[in-house]
């Protein structure tokens, strides 16, 4: 195997630099997708998947590694763990006060089904989108980076060459 075979990761000027200009402007977006999904298409869902493919677009421009180096696990986890503990607590909350699961004008804030439900879509489902798209990325990445995943003949024969 060559050099340029063990080599996954080309580095391009161009893509930096667009990568630099152009995250902003989706993050932004992703934001807006997300907070004005109630009133307007989009919601966490396609926001959070916005949000998530803004560390993909960092990781093309300047490595899996670096990134992931940049991002830790930890982060991503805290993501989906917490959007999880958002969810489940704002439809807990409700049931505390002898309701259904996201019964949401139980909640004790003011305007409740209006801000229970924007939680629920920027806390939570948001939140867990975006770290599910980030967590699976860095897990495909890995295999590749690291030569985790074997080739056909090696899982076939195991690892025996003629």
């Amino acid at each position: 195997m060559s050099q340029n075979d063990e080599e996954t990761y080309v580095e391009s000027q161009v893509i930096m630099s667009t990568v630099k200009v152009v995250t902003p402007f989706v993050l932004t977006y992703g934001l807006y997708i997300t907070f004005h999904g109630a009133d307007a298409p989009g919601g966490g869902f396609q926001g959070g998947a916005i949000i998530g493919t803004v560390v993909l677009m960092i990781a093309f421009a300047f490595g899996i590694e670096p990134t992931r180096g940049w991002l830790d696990n930890r982060v991503v986890v805290g993501l989906i763990a917490g959007g999880v503990a958002a969810f489940g607590l704002i439809g807990l909350v409700s049931m505390v006060r002898g309701g259904a699961f996201l019964e949401y004008r139980l909640l004790p804030i003011h305007h409740p089904v209006k801000y229970g439900i924007e939680g629920v879509e920027i806390l939570g489902i948001a939140a867990i989108v975006s770290g599910a798209v980030i967590g699976l990325f860095f897990v495909m990445g890995a295999g590749f980076a690291t030569g985790v995943l074997v080739d056909s003949e090696t899982a076939v024969d195991g690892g025996e060459h003629e």
